[in-house]
């Protein structure tokens, strides 16, 4: 299956290390996975400040960049959510078969069980986009529940968000942090090595609350798991 990868501009910019791991991941599991260099932001930051008259320019590209592709995949349910939701709102028809990573993984090419050996004690977040609009369900779970020497453990308070929301802890810095203590809180009750979630923009968030209290608690994107083999140890 010939496969595009939207990288996101979050993970462009600060975490390539995940766009590597979505390819070897995806081409382990049989895909041609193609990064098309013309590829920009979503228009998602412009939007939910108000700036949609700007948005819909990128959204346009995106449509002229992926349009001939059998799938894009998306390392981030924020983002996903913006192409697949809102863009109609803007007047633009996304492409067809764009897919949240999991969402990919899971129903397209019906696969649980990726080959991957994490021995670790993970716990994940469901961010808020992923949940709530995508309504990903049980399919992150189910992934990390098939990596083998993988411990998971639930966490408490997971449907709560993390109080990133892009410019909302910009603008709401206090609310913002309070929200992420309760969350740090409810990881370090778990007594996890790793926090895993599926969106870079929120483990950047707690992942810097946890650095700053040094918990020793690591933040990893559920495709860098996905993607880890025996053979990395």
């Amino acid at each position: 299956m010939r496969v595009a990868l939207f990288l996101t501009c979050v993970n462009d910019t600060l975490f390539p290390g995940t766009g590597k791991a979505v390819v070897r991941l995806l081409e382990r599991l049989g895909c041609d996975v193609d990064f098309p260099p013309d590829q920009t932001c979503c228009g998602q930051m412009h939007f939910n400040t108000g700036y949609r008259d700007d948005a819909r320019p990128l959204a346009r590209r995106f449509g002229a960049v992926f349009d001939d592709y059998e799938a894009v995949v998306v390392p981030s349910g924020s983002c996903a959510a913006m192409i697949r939701e809102w863009y109609p709102s803007l007047g633009i028809t996304p492409p067809a078969g764009v897919y949240e990573l999991t969402e990919f993984i899971v129903d397209v090419l019906g696969v649980t069980d990726v080959g991957a050996y994490f021995p670790h004690t993970v716990t994940y977040h469901p961010t808020c986009h992923s949940l709530r609009s995508l309504k990903v369900g049980s399919r992150p779970l189910d992934l990390l529940s098939s990596v083998r020497g993988l411990t998971l453990v639930p966490l408490g308070g997971a449907e709560e968000c993390c109080g990133f929301g892009g410019t909302f802890s910009l603008k709401n810095p206090a609310v913002s942090a309070a929200m992420c203590s309760d969350k740090v809180r409810g990881v370090l009750d778990t007594q996890a090595e790793v926090l895993c979630a599926a969106d870079n923009s929120c483990l950047m968030h707690i992942g810097g609350a946890l650095s700053r209290q040094r918990t020793g608690v690591r933040v990893m994107h559920l495709a860098e798991i996905l993607a880890a083999t025996e053979a990395d140890r």
